[in-house]
C-alpha cells in the first residue's frame, strides 16, 4: 500500500546507513555532551538518545547488551551506566534538548544543538543565569514570568540546583564587573 504514515525521518539514506549515521550522532552526544547538526537529524538522533537512558536507568544486563549495540565506543558504557545514570535516575523524562539555531552559511539547511540537559554544557541553564546576573546589575528584584519558569526549569531535577544556579550568576557577575573595570571611555 502506497503513501500512508512515515514512521520515522529517512533522512534520504537507506537502511543501514540511516543506522550508522544516527549511532554516530548518539555516541558524538554521549562523548561531548552537545552536538551542533542538521535539525533532522537531530530529532531523529534525539529519540535515540532518549531510550539509552533510559536503558542505563534500568541497569539489567540486557539494557547493558542493547546499549552496547548502539555505541561504537565501548568506554561510553561506564559513562552511561555511572555519572549519566546518576544524572537522570529522577527525571521522569526528557533527557535531550533540541536547540534550533541559525542555518549554516554553506547550505542554508536548518541547524540544530542537541545536548543533554542539566550537564556542564547546557545552554538553557547559562542564559538563565545571565538573565538574572543582568536583572541584578540592572537593579531589577523581581523576575519575569519566562525567567521564574525557566529558573523552575533549570533547578528542578538538577542536584543542588539552585546553589548551582546562584554560584553560576555570581561568577557571571563577576566576569561583568571585571570587564566593566577594564573598560575605558572613549570620545
Amino acid at each position: 500500500m502506497a503513501g500512508g504514515h512515515m514512521k520515522y525521518r529517512h533522512l534520504g539514506r537507506d537502511s543501514a546507513h540511516r543506522k550508522a549515521l544516527l549511532r554516530n550522532l548518539v555516541t558524538s552526544l554521549f562523548e561531548h555532551e552537545a552536538i551542533t547538526t542538521t535539525w533532522p537529524k537531530a530529532k531523529e538522533a534525539q529519540r535515540m538518545a532518549d531510550k539509552l537512558i533510559t536503558l542505563g536507568k534500568k541497569n539489567t544486563v540486557a539494557s547493558r547488551q542493547s546499549a552496547q549495540a548502539v555505541f561504537f565506543k565501548p568506554e561510553l558504557m561506564q559513562k552511561l551506566f555511572g555519572p549519566i545514570r546518576d544524572r537522570y535516575l529522577t527525571r521522569p523524562g526528557g533527557y535531550t534538548r533540541v536547540l534550533r539555531v541559525e542555518p549554516k552559511k554553506d547550505d542554508q539547511a536548518p541547524s540544530a544543538i542537541l545536548q543533554l540537559v542539566d550537564g556542564p554544557r547546557d545552554v538553557r541553564f547559562a542564559m538563565t543565569a545571565r538573565t538574572l546576573a543582568r536583572q541584578r546589575a540592572l537593579g531589577n528584584a523581581g523576575l519575569n514570568q519566562i525567567t521564574a519558569l525557566n529558573v523552575k526549569k533549570v533547578t528542578r531535577y538538577r542536584k543542588d540546583g539552585e546553589k548551582e544556579l546562584e554560584r553560576e550568576v555570581e561568577r557571571i557577575a563577576r566576569e561583568g564587573r571585571k570587564k566593566g573595570e577594564g573598560e575605558e571611555e572613549v570620545d
